[in-house]
């Protein structure tokens, strides 16, 4: 038994948090049952509504995410998750795009992140 384990490698592997955001796409007229399944606000005009996600490092930047997302527009803070890092906000298409493009702004020009390109569908 002692003999199995002697020629076996032990891999650690490790995140190291650099100052990006590594996700952001805005779902335009989403599936109501998308909105039930992620526990967001059900009462929306699905038509004209919107889902905006994205993730960043260091996780804790969710948080001033989360913030310049509601001062920004007409948008409702779906999840902010300071240990992921991720950020769902949900409204009116133009309103989720507004505060996403605020967001990616702020975060390249004033703190000093990689960002990736806004996606949307």
């Amino acid at each position: 038994m002692a003999d199995e384990h002697k020629d076996q490698i032990r891999i650690v592997q490790e995140t190291v948090a650099g100052k990006e955001i590594t996700f952001a796409h805005v779902m335009g007229g989403p599936a109501p049952i998308i909105y039930q399944k992620l526990g967001l606000n059900p009462q929306v005009d699905y038509g004209s509504s919107a889902i905006g996600i994205m993730n960043m490092t260091p996780s804790e930047s969710a948080v001033i995410a989360s913030d310049i997302a509601v001062k920004s527009g007409n948008v409702y803070l779906g999840f902010a998750d300071r240990f992921t890092g991720t950020l769902i906000i949900t409204g009116e298409i133009s309103d989720v795009e507004t505060a996403m493009q605020e967001i990616v702004d702020y975060f390249r020009d004033t703190l000093g992140y990689v960002v990736c390109k806004i996606t949307k569908r």
